[in-house]
This record gives C-alpha cells, sequence and structure tokens, in this order.
C-alpha cells in the first residue's frame, strides 16, 4: 500500500505531506541536484494528471543552459514564422486573384476571414494535444498538413478549392504558435519567460514585417501561385531542420533535460553522434518518462475550460479586443491605400512594412521590459519578507502565492493602451493627406499592439505553467475569433462612417476594453488564490477518495 499522505492547509492553500522511508531522504541529500518533478505544495494526482495546470515544476526546473534555451527559442520561432507570413504574404495579391479566379474582391477576402477562424479554432486542439504527447510530434504532424494545403493552394482553379486549402492551411500553420510557446514555457523560469516569448514572438513577426514585400515581388513578376511555391519550400526545408534537431521538451517525457529521448522525440542528428559519457552533475538516477493518458472527447475540451476562470477569461477579452481594432487597421491597409494613391503591387507590399517593423521591434522590446518588471517585483516581494527569500529562490505560485504577479506582468499595458488608442484614433483621419504619417502611425499601432500581446501570453503561461501550449491555444483562439469578427466588417463601416470615423470609433472601443486591466489588476491576484484553493481541494478529495478505495481492495485480498 502507498505511504499514507496528509494534507493540511497553510497560507489559504492546501499543502500535503507524505511520511516516506529514511532512505530516500539521504539518496536526496546524496544526489542534492536530483530533478524531482512532484511538488510538495501539490497533490499526486495534479502531478501525474496536471488537471490544475498550476503546478510549478521545483528549481532548477531544467538542465539546459542559457545558450542551449536561446538556440530552441529561435529554433520554435523559426516555425512558428508560418503563421503570419502565409496570412500577411497573401495580401498584396487580393485583387491579382481575384482576376483570375473571376470572382469579387469581397469574396477574395473572405479568405482572410477564412484563414482568421481556423487560425483560431486549430490550436484548442493541437495544444491539449501536445501538453500530453509531446512538442515535437505535434510540431511535425501540423506542418505536414501545411505542406498539403500549401501545395492544394499553389494548384487551385476555383474559388471554392481556394477557401478549403486556404482553412486547411491556417490549421497547419497557427498551431506551431501555441506549441512553439509551450516548448518555451517548458524550460523557461518565470523571471526569463518574459525574454524568451519576446524572441519567439519578435522571430516570428518577421513574417508580419516582409510577408507582405515578398508576396507583392512574386505576385508583380510571377502571379498569385507563386506565393504559394515559395511558401512550400521554405515549410520544407524548415521541416527538415525541425526533424533533425529540436527535442522533446515535454516535462512528462523529457524531464527537466537529462531523461534519454527515443522514437519520434529523438532528434534525427542524435542518430549520427557518437554517445556522450555521462556530463558531470548528471543526476544518478534518471527519471522514467511517464505515460500519458489515453485520448479522450475530454482532452480537446482542456483549453477551452480555462475560459471559465474569471481571471483568464478578463485577460483574453482585453488582449482579444486589442488584436481585433489591430487586424482591422492591418486588413484594411491594402484597399485603403490602393484607393487613396494607386499603388502597385510591390508598392502595397511595401506600404505593410512598417506595420511589420512594429511587431517585430515591439516584441523584442516587451521581452525586456518583461524580464525586468518581474525582477523588480520580485526583488522587492523577496526584501519584504520575514526573513527575507534568497534571490535564487524561484516565486512559483503555489509557495508563494502573494506575489504580485498580475502587477509584475501588467505594469507596462496603461502606457502601451494610451498609445495604442491615440494612434488609432487618429489613423483615419490622416491617410488622406500625406502618406508619410499613416505608416507612422501604423508602425506604432503594430508596436503597442504586439506588445500587449505579448505581456497577455507571457500572463497566461504564468497563470498555467504545466499547460503552456493549451493556454496559448485558448488565447489565440480568442484573439482571432474576435478579430475575424472585426475583419468581416471593417470595410462596410468605413464604406458606411468614412475611414476617420471608423477607425476613431475602433479606438473608443479599445480605451474602453481598458478597464478589463483595471479588474485584473485589483481582483486577479484573489481570483488565482481562489483558484488554486479550489483545484486543490478537488485534487485532495480525489487522492482520499483513491487512497479508500485501494485500502478496501486490500483487505478484499486479505
Amino acid at each position: 500500500m502507498r505511504p499514507r499522505t496528509f494534507y493540511r492547509v497553510q497560507n489559504n492553500s492546501f499543502t500535503s505531506s507524505r511520511h516516506v522511508p529514511n532512505r530516500a531522504l539521504t539518496d536526496k541529500k546524496k544526489c542534492p541536484r536530483r530533478q524531482d518533478f512532484s511538488s510538495k505544495t501539490c497533490p499526486p494526482t495534479t502531478r501525474h494528471k496536471g488537471e490544475s495546470g498550476f503546478c510549478d515544476p521545483p528549481a532548477p526546473y531544467h538542465s539546459f543552459s542559457k545558450g542551449k534555451k536561446l538556440g530552441l527559442a529561435y529554433l520554435v520561432s523559426l516555425a512558428a514564422v508560418f503563421s503570419p507570413l502565409s496570412s500577411n504574404i497573401y495580401f498584396p495579391a487580393l485583387n491579382n486573384i481575384s482576376a483570375e479566379l473571376n470572382t469579387a474582391p469581397d469574396l477574395i477576402a473572405l479568405s482572410i476571414t477564412i484563414y482568421m477562424v481556423f487560425q483560431g479554432l486549430a490550436p484548442s486542439f493541437w495544444g491539449p494535444l501536445a501538453d500530453k504527447y509531446g512538442r515535437r510530434p505535434i510540431f511535425i504532424s501540423t506542418l505536414i498538413v501545411y505542406l498539403g494545403a500549401t501545395v492544394g493552394l499553389a494548384l487551385s482553379k476555383n474559388y471554392a478549392t481556394l477557401m478549403v486549402f486556404r482553412g486547411i492551411q491556417a490549421v497547419g500553420s497557427s498551431a506551431t504558435i501555441a506549441v512553439g510557446a509551450g516548448t518555451i514555457g517548458d524550460i523557461a523560469m518565470a523571471g526569463e519567460r518574459g525574454g524568451l516569448l519576446g524572441i519567439f514572438s519578435g522571430i516570428r513577426m518577421f513574417g508580419q514585417a516582409f510577408g507582405p514585400v515578398i508576396g507583392g515581388c512574386l505576385t508583380q513578376y510571377w502571379g498569385f501561385r507563386s506565393i504559394f511555391y515559395f511558401l512550400l519550400i521554405f515549410a520544407s526545408l524548415v521541416v527538415v531542420i525541425i526533424a533533425f534537431f529540436l527535442p522533446e521538451t515535454l516535462q512528462r517525457i523529457a524531464g527537466d533535460g537529462t531523461i534519454p529521448l527515443t522514437g519520434v522525440h529523438k532528434p534525427l542528428i542524435e542518430n549520427f553522434r557518437k554517445k556522450k559519457d555521462v556530463e558531470e552533475g548528471k543526476p544518478r538516477d534518471v527519471e522514467k518518462p511517464r505515460a500519458a493518458a489515453p485520448v479522450s472527447f475530454k482532452t480537446f475540451l482542456e483549453s477551452f475550460k480555462l475560459l471559465f476562470e474569471k481571471d483568464v477569461f478578463i485577460t483574453l477579452l482585453f488582449g482579444s479586443i486589442i488584436y481585433a481594432v489591430w487586424s482591422m487597421v492591418t486588413s484594411s491597409t491594402s484597399n485603403l491605400f490602393k484607393k487613396e494613391y494607386h499603388l502597385s503591387d510591390i508598392e502595397i507590399g511595401l506600404v505593410f512594412l512598417p506595420n511589420g517593423l512594429g511587431c517585430v521591434i515591439g516584441s523584442f522590446v516587451t521581452g525586456r521590459l518583461l524580464d525586468l518588471s518581474y525582477r523588480s517585483a520580485a526583488n522587492k516581494f523577496r526584501n519584504a519578507q520575514s526573513p527575507p527569500i534568497d534571490v535564487d529562490v524561484e516565486l512559483t505560485q503555489q509557495k508563494y502565492p502573494d506575489f504580485p504577479l498580475e502587477h509584475a506582468r501588467l505594469v507596462h499595458t496603461w502606457w502601451l493602451a494610451f498609445v495604442f488608442c491615440a494612434c488609432t484614433a487618429a489613423y483615419g483621419w490622416t491617410v488622406e493627406y500625406a502618406i508619410a504619417i499613416p505608416l507612422i502611425l501604423q508602425f506604432l499601432i503594430a508596436f503597442s499592439a504586439t506588445s500587449i500581446f505579448n505581456i497577455n501570453s507571457t500572463l497566461m503561461i504564468d497563470l498555467y505553467p504545466s499547460k503552456p501550449a493549451s493556454a496559448t491555444a485558448i488565447n489565440n483562439l480568442m484573439r482571432c475569433t474576435v478579430g475575424a469578427i472585426g475583419v468581416s466588417v471593417v470595410e462596410k463601416m468605413a464604406a458606411a462612417i468614412r475611414d476617420g470615423t471608423t477607425f476613431t470609433v475602433l479606438s473608443g472601443v479599445a480605451a474602453a476594453s481598458v478597464s478589463l486591466v483595471w479588474l485584473q489588476w485589483v481582483w486577479g491576484p484573489m481570483w488565482r488564490k481562489e483558484r488554486m484553493d479550489r483545484l486543490a481541494r478537488k485534487e485532495a478529495l480525489a487522492l482520499a477518495e483513491a487512497d479508500e478505495s485501494e485500502g478496501e481492495n486490500l483487505k478484499e485480498k486479505a
């Protein structure tokens, strides 16, 4: 019979203590660096099933060096670039596609909406699978789907075929963002998470910046089909790179990076390397990967369950409104600038550069700001404790539930929201005067919007550190759903009430949504602790029932 577990309330949250043989304690003293994936503050059911989603692994969290973590961030960013690239490389070709397929421009524009709808839905199914079966197999699977859809788009002969394969292409490309964020969540501690996610977002936003330029050039000289042949070649190369160099990082399978990988989880490059001797300091008794529970319908609902948490829903709704307004600015750019300035396809592609560069720069800058603000809040919290907490101690939610995580992450949201709303309000009125002014405003809109997205994404992973892919997936779902609605109506709004009035109204909607940040700032910490206590009690009862059932079975056998 397993050792009995006793639960007690400590700091308003349930914790557990387990009686273990003295030999186990002695072993830990002999091997102080041994990675123990259980958490003293999480019931065992949480450790194995991950139902709560908030159990943080203890320090040192991961054995990878900072250089290797950066390398993995670059690698998954390369794969994630296909989601924004496939969306934005398409914009300059809309008129060309309309002419070649003999279809009205309004109907061709619906392919943008279709892409966004599937871009939002797909990660909500891929994400839970990645949290259960690993990042690497899902990465490869989604990119294979993407390759097949891109071939279909290149060969499309009519509007219906274009719409079908555009949706499938979104299914393949969009999941790379959720799975890539999950990979970073696996290897990064909270203090470095913002910086790595900033790199992840910044590199993938190169697709946002240069996609329209590439699309404009290809369309101008070789037609719209050349766009999809370009994507096919690029994606094939990335699939090979991922297959050869990306290791599995899901902690249930790879642990802290020291569990030997096998099968699909093992990078192909490892088959060509000589086996290395055990490194100094590597754990003596290596953990074995834990088997995953079978896939069921509930597996695909895990992401959606997060929507019922108050702090999560508020965070997602605010980010979704900002994303929708920014998407409406971006998607209307092609028609708006062509109407006002009569630009060619290449020139239309160049018009998207300020928006893309704002996304790239905003991602990198915000990543740095997130790490600095977290470090500052963490130092203040550590010094305020009695006695002060050592700087090397990770401030996990379970051990230090009073740490103001929401304040540490949201501190820069206020001024970024002001910049976003002010620039959006002015944008529509300036288009008819001079092209330089709206382009500068597009840069500032993209900079502030992307910065807000990064803050929200980092906070979501902080709230659910053991389910980073699922947390990112539901974030993506909310943003793309609201964004798709916005994109589908922006042209009609502009035609009905003019461009200037349209974007002023959208700015007012974005300004009103800032009240959601205030709610998160004031009530978020309390909601987070209530959720932790509720889920801990639920799991404690489940374990008690399991122990009681096991005891009854032993009595029957006796």
